[in-house]
């Protein structure tokens, strides 16, 4: 920017060109976007400061990356292990997203001759004050998941495990700040179905001494596992200041049960466990537990 901005006449002051120094907005936003997207910095395109309209966008330099999904379930039709699975699924995703909340035109932005740059300085600062005003840029990226697992057998046993990573990592231009969201969670899930599962016990509403279920009892365990963690840094600074993040453990075990066409039971346990990061917020244990029963009124 400083060699192509006429107004600088390449004048240079601790390694930085006149106007644009090391928080110049124009420096920060493509050496962060550079920084936590692996690329090289000279590669990095630049904000376009040669708009002279409110509605157009500085960021049309920057090309989106394709986000996918993919899924194969092919295993499951191999001769022989169709035997053993009724459905084998393995799924991968990933998305990602560059945004900002907003940005305005400068009210004492100036290009004295019509160059197409900015030629006002700061006083405060030294920097040019450029055409957009940024508050924040921030990049978010998911797996979602890493990795998946679904798989069904043939005895009516299923199981899934989903392990999947995120970050949120936020530039702010006013307090000049980088905070960074990381997280990982990690599902596991297992499942039974069984038909004329006898009991030892009669249950009610059922005919005269039956035992035996006849409908699909549904036996299910989830537990899942996030670990998220959040810091600040701010950039005159080495040091990574953690503000917040928690650990998160989930854990649901239940059994449903069709009774008949109007009554639906539930036997559930869910439990919640919470350890903050810092030290403000206390661990917190949430349990729930009981009998749903659903009844159906339609004719």
């Amino acid at each position: 920017m400083g060699q192509a901005n006429p107004y600088t006449g390449n004048q240079v002051n601790n390694n930085y060109y006149k106007g644009y120094g090391r928080y110049a907005q124009d420096v920060l936003i493509p050496a962060f976007i550079a920084a936590y997207t692996n690329q090289d910095p000279l590669k990095v395109g630049l904000l376009d400061q040669n708009n002279r309209k409110v509605n157009d966008n500085p960021f049309k330099r920057y090309l989106p990356k394709p986000n996918w999904r993919l899924t194969y379930n092919g295993l499951s039709k191999i001769p022989g292990l169709d035997r053993i699975f009724t459905n084998f699924t393995i799924t991968h995703g990933y998305s990602s997203n560059l945004s900002m909340n907003n940005y305005s035109s400068a009210l004492l932005y100036a290009d004295r001759f019509g160059y197409g740059f900015p030629s006002f300085l700061d006083t405060v600062s030294n920097n040019f004050v450029p055409f957009f005003l940024i508050p924040n840029v921030t990049i978010s990226e998911r797996f979602a998941p890493l990795i998946g697992v679904d798989v069904q057998l043939s005895n009516e046993l299923s199981f899934k495990v989903d392990y999947g990573r995120s970050r949120t990592i936020s530039l702010s231009l006013i307090d000049f700040q980088v905070s960074e969201v990381r997280s990982v969670e990690i599902t596991v899930g297992a499942g039974w179905r069984k038909r004329g599962l006898k009991m030892p016990f009669k249950l009610p509403f059922t005919k005269k001494d039956s035992r035996t279920l006849d409908n699909d009892l549904n036996f299910r365990f989830d537990l899942t596992y996030r670990d998220n963690a959040t810091a600040n840094n701010i950039l005159d600074q080495r040091n990574s200041i953690p503000t917040g993040g928690q650990k998160v453990l989930n854990i649901s075990p239940s059994i449903d049960y069709v009774l008949n066409n109007r009554i639906r039971l539930r036997l559930f346990f869910e439990q919640n466990r919470v350890v903050g990061y810092i030290a403000t917020p206390p661990p917190v244990v949430n349990t729930r537990a009981g009998l749903q029963i659903n009844i159906s009124l339609a004719q």
